[in-house]
């Protein structure tokens, strides 16, 4: 089987860390054709060259075109990846600085900037599945764009053949492998709650690769890598130890918000970083002798991206090997009882060519089942806003965000958010 895959948002500095992965892993997922699609066509030439040089130093016969029109682009292809950034650096940059005005996170998944972006790229993305669902309506669409949840739960509301994707949990799957000494493949976790807002409330070392029974680790994890989990969370070492779970590096926004407020005032916003890494990035694609993915990628964030990729799609599209366990932001439809059977969940599922079946999850501690459950009325809140627009349903969304939660605070975010995004929000 040969495949086409098209990347929507391919101009991104993220791109040849997926094209490093297809060119590896060529026996899990057999690429023929790469459709890279974006709007801005200088940047696209610089990473179709790159793509392209990667392919032949690794051997790969894959051919790679490059084009600006998104339905020429997706016609034909088995599946559709979504990386886009709707105002690119510049915007994310903005919702990263102005919430802090109102003494408030700034950060491009979660809180008022989160809700920013999510206003941004809902209908640009519905835009671009309705055009794939008109060429070939049978092709997976896979959404790598944050925010996740609120996209993939659009795409998903909308009747599209489509998951979510994360490497939150890829990562922790190869830090507490290289931490015990073991092959990634033989870690599995029980990981639960919504895209950026998950725990880790297990972590079973099996037996052999793909098999289902093993032994749990976390408890050995926390006593003799305690120190290096807390380190790369940011949280304290002591309550990790006591809720005896490892939270996504994303909640210390929730549970250590005004010290994130005070630290981001000071440091400047990692747009900012990231738009200078992704300078030097392009003048190093510019250059004609570079056939590999350059070591300051590792910077730009998005690590095992490509790894990631590649598992879902392969098993999605049958090339895989059978049915894998992945972790995967997808429709809810009970897992979760707690929460309406149309949220977004990002839990292991089964996943094969026949589609994606999410695993029963044991009962969530209310410790966290709160906070999913208000962070999920909030998503619902968001897509509303972003589908039908209107400044009371920005505000309600702000108002039901557990970040915001105050009246005023509400109000002074909305009037923000508002005047830094009209040029993206037609009705604003």
């Amino acid at each position: 089987m040969s495949l086409k895959l098209a990347i929507v948002g391919g101009g991104s500095t993220y791109t040849p860390e997926l094209v490093d992965g297809f060119a590896r892993l060529r026996d899990t997922l057999p690429v023929a054709e790469l459709v890279l699609i974006d709007p801005a066509a200088e940047r696209l030439e610089l990473i179709g060259g790159l793509a392209r040089r990667i392919f032949a130093r690794q051997g790969h016969r894959a051919t790679v075109t490059t084009t600006t029109d998104v339905t020429a682009g997706v016609a034909g292809a088995d599946a559709v990846l979504l990386q886009l950034r709707v105002g690119g650096q510049a915007a994310r940059n903005e919702d990263e600085t102005w919430p802090l005005e109102c003494g408030c996170v700034g950060q491009e998944t979660t809180g008022a900037g989160g809700l920013a972006k999510a206003l941004r790229t809902v209908p640009v993305v519905l835009d671009i599945a309705e055009r794939v669902r008109r060429t070939n309506p049978d092709a997976w669409i896979v959404d790598f764009t944050n925010p996740v949840g609120i996209v993939t739960r659009a795409l998903q509301n909308a009747g599209h053949k489509a998951v979510g994707l994360c490497n939150v949990a890829i990562g922790f799957q190869r830090k507490f492998a290289a931490h015990l000494g073991v092959a990634p493949e033989l870690i599995r976790l029980d990981h639960v709650g919504l895209n950026h807002l998950t725990w880790e409330r297990g972590v079973t070392l099996l037996d052999a690769p793909g098999a289902t029974a093993g032994r749990e680790v976390l408890p050995e994890l926390l006593d003799g890598f305690g120190e290096s989990i807390a380190d790369d969370l940011r949280l304290p070492l002591p309550v990790i130890r006591r809720l005896g779970v490892v939270p996504s590096y994303y909640l210390r926004y929730f549970y250590q918000h005004d010290a994130v407020v005070e630290e981001l005032r000071v440091k400047g916003s990692r747009a900012a970083e990231v738009a200078e890494i992704e300078r030097q990035l392009l003048r190093m694609y510019a250059d004609p002798a570079l056939d590999s993915k350059p070591e300051l990628l590792g910077r730009r964030g998005g690590a095992f991206y490509s790894e990631a990729a590649v598992q879902l799609i392969g098993a999605l599209l049958g090339t895989g090997g059978g049915t894998d366990v992945q972790v995967i932001n997808t429709r809810n439809d009970g897992v979760l009882p707690f929460l309406p059977d149309d949220a977004v969940i990002e839990v292991p599922a089964e996943v094969d060519a026949q589609g994606v079946r999410p695993l029963p999850q044991r009962p969530v501690e209310p410790l966290y089942a709160g906070l999913i459950a208000a962070v999920t009325a909030y998503e619902r809140l968001a897509l509303e806003a972003a589908l039908k627009g209107g400044r009371h349903r920005v505000f309600d969304a702000l108002l039901a965000h557990p970040l915001v939660g105050q009246l005023d605070l509400a109000d002074r975010l909305t009037d923000r958010l508002l005047a830094h995004n009209r040029t993206h929000l037609s009705w604003a």
